[in-house]
């Protein structure tokens, strides 16, 4: 029975950055320890929440995250309930431009993945090829390759080439 090993298998997530307590100074909320709880990958988002009269989100590059500068920001939200997709792996970077709060701790550096694919079995009503049955000579080339230069050439079947995959895979993921 062969089984099927590709596909996304984790579906979209909206974290909210902060927890119940937010996007705030007014409680200590260690961002860096929020983002290590979690996994982060293409195609979630993230929601920050916050009173706009003392917050607002920049995403920054790496140099600004680290130094605090909010004056170079990529983007600037505003809204107080802003969601930002995570759309790519690699590395996003925030911090709250009013002043002080960065430097305060109100900053956050996120490690987006790739979605993974993890095995979702499901049976397959075609059985797996033996090796010595799932190559076969092909008619047509068999005959015109003779005939030109004494080869055979052989086709592989895509399916038996899966089957193959998902064996070693299966094989691999149980050692």
């Amino acid at each position: 029975m062969a089984m099927g090993i590709f596909g996304k298998s984790l579906a979209s997530s909206v974290h909210k950055v902060g927890g119940s307590a937010g996007w705030t100074t007014l409680v200590k909320v260690d961002y860096q320890k929020w983002t290590s709880s979690d996994i982060f990958t293409a195609g979630d988002s993230l929601l920050f929440v916050y009173n706009t009269q003392f917050h607002n989100v920049k995403q920054v590059g790496r140099r600004d995250f680290l130094s605090c500068n909010a004056t170079s920001a990529l983007t600037t939200y505003t809204s107080g309930s802003d969601t930002v997709a995570l759309k790519t792996p690699g590395h996003y970077y925030f911090l709250c431009g009013f002043p002080g709060h960065c430097q305060a701790g109100q900053k956050l550096h996120v490690l987006v993945v790739a979605t993974t694919a993890s095995p979702s079995f499901s049976p397959d009503p075609s059985p797996i090829p033996s090796p010595s049955t799932g190559l076969s000579p092909s008619p047509a080339t068999a005959s015109e390759d003779s005939a030109q230069n004494g080869a055979i050439s052989f086709s592989l079947s895509v399916s038996t080439a899966m089957s193959g995959v998902v064996v070693f895979l299966v094989a691999f993921m149980l050692y």
